[in-house]
Order: structure tokens, then sequence, then C-alpha cells
């Protein structure tokens, strides 16, 4: 296990969950699942209690824990991509899968993970600063799946 691992609370899915991100994301897989020795507030003995995985490389544990903490978005992964075939894969795959949509690149899965699905161009537009920062930033505000036409365009002026 990695020396730093983010932590994930599930109701009762992680498994799930981590398996669909390892089939969404590259780099992702799911290295280990652990079923709970004896029963737990959340569950009972031999349920699957901790799933480690990765989501694009960065290693995490799944906790099934039961309905106690939900997810916000306080917390989220922000998955960079290079044009809008990506952009628009990873937005389908996690909206299709009974995920919701929400505003300037932000979805959220069905286990109430948030994701920001963010083109290069935008965070490149952003770095840029100035008139071009503002353009891309009102553009993004517009949105809810970034357009990278749109957000070039707004780059232009």
């Amino acid at each position: 296990m990695a020396k730093n691992t983010i932590c994930l609370w599930y109701d009762k899915d992680a498994e799930a969950a981590a398996r669909f991100y390892s089939e969404v994301f590259p780099d992702s897989a799911v290295t280990a699942v652990h079923r709970a020795p004896s029963d737990y507030p959340g569950g009972k003995e031999g349920n699957v209690l901790t799933v480690e995985f990765t989501v694009a490389g960065i290693p995490c544990l799944g906790l099934n824990g039961g309905p106690v903490f939900t997810h916000n978005e306080a917390f989220s992964f922000q998955i960079a991509t290079d044009d809008q075939e990506e952009t628009d894969r990873y937005w389908n795959a996690i909206v299709g899968n009974g995920g919701q949509e929400s505003a300037c690149g932000w979805c959220k899965d069905k286990w109430g993970i948030s994701w920001q699905i963010t083109p290069r161009v935008l965070t490149d537009a952003m770095a840029a600063g100035g008139d071009e920062a503002k353009r891309a930033f009102a553009a993004m505000m517009t949105m809810r799946k970034i357009d990278v036409a749109a957000i070039e365009a707004a780059r232009r002026g």
C-alpha cells in the first residue's frame, strides 16, 4: 500500500465503484478486496470491507462504512482531458452510469463522488491570465460539460 492513500467512504458499493473507475480511466485498477473478519457497525462478517484501487494512478482505498457519511463537492477528482472526444467519453461514462451533471465541468457519479472533467485548453487559458483567462472563465461559467471549441473561441476573443 502507498504511504499516502485517499480513503473514500461508501455505504456498501466500494467494490462496484472501484471496478467502474478501473474500466473508465486509464492507469486504474482494483488491486485488492478485503472482507470483514467479523460483524461491524456497517456490515456483517464476510462482507467486502475495503477495496484497494487506483484512479488514473492515484492510490485509493474504498471503505464500506455504511450510510453514516456521504460525499459532497468538498472533495473531487479532477481529470485533465486533451480534446472534446476524451472529455465526452469520461463525462458520458459518469453521467450515463447513474450520475448527474453539475456546472463548470463538474459531475457526480452514482456513488456521490464529484468529478471535474477539465480539458487542458481551459486550464491553459486560466494559466495565461489577463483577458484570455477572463473570456475563457466567462464561457466556462455558462457550461455544464466543457465545450472545447467554445473555450478555444473565447480564448481568441
